[in-house]
């Protein structure tokens, strides 16, 4: 159990999991593009100690693994474990209370400890220039926080019981910001915060915020986990550490005791300045908006502070580990909030937000021989109706009927769904909507579609295997490539306008009808690069559902309209890029060759197997 980052630290370099950096390395692109490549060799957690423009060093890739970070939290796992699921099922503590002293142990260390009213002795003020300022794609707006812990407190309830703590990115240079007095804090709807500033600007009142950096492991896990109604970050995190989480007041800011760095400051009703752009986990750049702007009061870090960071990017990268770390915690909670529910799976391939696999149940008339979605409508409208899983622009799901299912095999997920589709009854729609904020596929900022398509009976097709001849030989249409069964890519002119789009998707689906039914193939992805897509199911999941918005980009052959009900025989989902799209992610060349000196004989990096 670690009372601070930098025992973690000590004991990951004491088992392996760790490498020190100590040549001089720049904040500027580089220290990122370090961590992607030693990311994606499953490599060790790097500790930079030597930043070019700092004093503090920084720490990357502490969670580059499950199996790692699974590791940091070996000695407080299963009792937290067992404390949330005491919290998702309070039942069984009743009928095994003997069988729960240590969880009651564990719950223990939940609650926050309030210390004395000044700082605590190993911290000193300093300035946002100090920092290891990280710029971590070419085009971002500036450096930024990439795994901050952003408290506030309800202005109607103040004290950290009704505290939240999020994970919201932070802009600290760059754009109109004055360096040292203003920095930006970006955070997307359906976020605890969002509430906070709400009721501030509805009394006139600037919100309180303080942002920590560091501190033990379970802080900054914390700060990302959905928890169940009633269970605060500051008990998870406390009871995640085996210790608990320690704080002050100072100037009115709640100040963590244990943090490497503490940013505080004020949002102040209405205040705004452009934030972005900033490579973001969908693959792409979240572009500049306007976003809260914070007015700095006191920085502070505490004596010999680490500064941990991650690089986020078209997944899998760092953050794809706290998603796997969240499910495994989390267990059953889904099935407790919503009933019917057997699984919901947020894949991690398509950028998370925009696609949902779903199993639910059926049981609402087992006394007819007819199998159809029933249940598993009312279930979907459950499901985009919850937290943070409401952003999902598409939802698949199904239930199990006669075989086990598992959402996270995503090609049988999908193969089971399609051989069960029926195209004019199960694809609903709901437009004009919201949808993530970090998603650019759809009208405007949080504006777009969702579509869910809910399959169940029996099975009502063979899949192709091959392309089927409908699909070559198209006029203006070309490069048809097999993507999984019952599904082909196909190249398409390039995308001008959505008019454009109509009159060639028209003509698309006639040319396909002249030429005969094809049941074989219920999805069909009209494309730039239909090579790309077909190389692998990940590339499939994530260029398909970051790049369509379903109300404006799926069409279909023989498309249809019955009592305002859309239906057709097969479903075509126009992925090409758009105008309107955001550019996606890719590294400088000059930076990518200056760290190679890392990589060589003798360097630091040299054991790090990268394959080129």
């Amino acid at each position: 159990m670690y009372q601070n980052l930098e025992e973690c630290i000590l004991d990951l370099e004491k088992h392996g999991h760790l490498i020190r950096i100590c040549e001089e390395v720049d904040p500027n692109l580089e220290m990122a593009a370090i961590h992607l490549k030693v990311y994606e060799a499953g490599g060790p957690a790097l500790l930079f100690e030597n930043v070019k423009g700092s004093k503090f060093r920084a720490v990357s890739n502490l969670f580059g693994t499950v199996e790692r970070s699974k590791f940091i939290f070996r000695k407080t796992w299963d009792a937290t474990q067992n404390v949330v699921a005491l919290r998702n099922d309070p039942v069984q503590a009743l009928k095994n209370p003997f069988n729960h002293v240590r969880t009651g142990v564990a719950a223990s260390k939940a609650l926050p400890m309030k210390k004395s009213s000044s700082l605590p002795v190993s911290f000193q003020e300093i300035d946002i220039s100090d920092l290891p300022l990280i710029k971590h794609w070419p085009d971002d707006g500036g450096a930024f926080v990439t795994l901050p812990q952003v408290y506030s407190e309800d202005p109607e309830k103040p004290g950290i019981m009704n505290a939240n703590l999020g994970m919201y990115r932070v802009q600290l240079s760059g754009n109109d910001y004055e360096l040292n007095k203003e920095i930006g804090l970006h955070y997307q709807i359906h976020r605890g915060i969002g509430v906070h500033q709400e009721k501030a600007s509805r009394k006139g009142e600037p919100l309180k915020v303080s942002i920590f950096i560091g501190g033990p492991p379970a802080h900054t896990l914390s700060a990302v986990m959905p928890l169940p109604e009633g269970l605060s970050e500051m008990t998870f995190a406390g009871m995640l550490s085996g210790r608990r989480f320690r704080y002050s007041y100072i100037d009115g800011y709640c100040i963590s005791n244990d943090a490497d760095f503490v940013i505080t400051g004020e949002i102040h009703p209405g205040e705004t300045k452009p934030e972005g752009p900033f490579g973001d986990h969908l693959g792409y750049y979240s572009l500049t908006h306007d976003f809260p702007l914070m007015k700095i009061h006191k920085v502070y870090a505490r004596q010999n502070a680490i500064w941990p960071f991650t690089v986020v990017g078209r997944p899998p990268q760092e953050d794809t580990s706290f998603g796997a770390l969240i499910h495994e915690l989390t267990g059953d909670a889904i099935q407790s909030e919503i009933p019917g529910v057997k699984e919901v799976h947020a894949v991690d391939a398509a950028g998370v937000h925009p696609l949902l696999f779903a199993i639910g149940s059926e049981r609402y008339t087992p006394y007819q021989q007819v199998k159809q979605p029933a249940e598993l409508l009312t279930i979907a409208n459950r499901i985009l109706g919850t937290g943070q899983l409401s952003l999902a622009k598409y939802l698949f799901i199904t239930a199990e009927d006669g075989q086990p299912l598992d959402t996270h095999k995503e090609e049988e997920f999908l193969t089971y769904i399609l051989e069960r589709l029926d195209l004019h009854r199960d694809i609903h729609f709901q437009t004009n909507t919201t949808i993530d904020t970090l998603d650019y596929s759809g009208t405007g900022l949080n504006t777009g579609s969702k579509v869910v398509i809910a399959a169940f009976g029996d099975k009502l097709r063979e899949l192709c295997k091959d392309v089927p001849n409908q699909l070559k030989d198209l006029n203006g249409f070309n490069q048809p490539r097999l993507v999984m069964p019952g599904v082909v890519a196909i190249e398409g002119p390039e995308f001008s306008t959505y008019e454009k789009a109509e009159e060639e998707l028209q003509a698309f689906s006639n040319d396909i009808e002249k030429k005969g039914s094809m049941p074989s193939c219920p999805m069909i992805i009209l494309c730039d690069d239909s090579e790309f897509i077909s190389e692998s199911i990940n590339n499939f999941l994530w260029v398909t559902f970051t790049r369509s918005n379903p109300s404006h980009d799926i069409y279909g052959v023989n498309g249809s309209y019955e009592f305002k009900h859309w239906g057709c025989d097969n479903m075509i989902i126009d992925v090409r890029t758009k105008p309107h799209h955001a550019p996606p992610l890719s590294p400088d060349p000059t930076v990518e060759k200056n760290i190679e000196r890392f990589f060589k004989e003798g360097a630091s990096l040299a054991t790090v197997k990268i394959d080129e």
